[in-house]
């Protein structure tokens, strides 16, 4: 297993109790071949520029290991989620 780290955004109009089910989901993801060493829900935020006519979003970071078929698993569900509008997984060389 290889160490990875994902930062995610979800849309700023989900409440807070869909917000850490949601994180729970894609953490329950990653434990199902892999495990979640730190998952951090950082807060909404203002984002940098605005995507999708949408000014804010809520930031989580997790830190896990897992196997490539975890990570693409993960990926998958992101890109179809209608809740989150960005994600990006990269591998942790540390």
């Amino acid at each position: 297993m290889r160490k990875y780290e994902v930062m995610y955004i979800i849309r700023p109009d989900v409440e807070q109790e869909n917000v850490q089910a949601l994180v729970d989901k894609f953490n329950g993801i990653i434990s199902n071949g892999g495990e979640v060493i730190k998952s951090d829900v950082i807060g909404k935020r203002r984002l940098a520029y605005e995507i999708n006519k949408l000014r804010d979003g809520y930031f989580v970071l997790v830190h896990f290991n897992a196997t490539t078929e975890v990570v693409n698993e993960l990926d998958r569900l992101m890109k179809i989620s209608d809740e989150v509008i960005r994600s990006l997984i990269v591998r942790d060389v540390a």
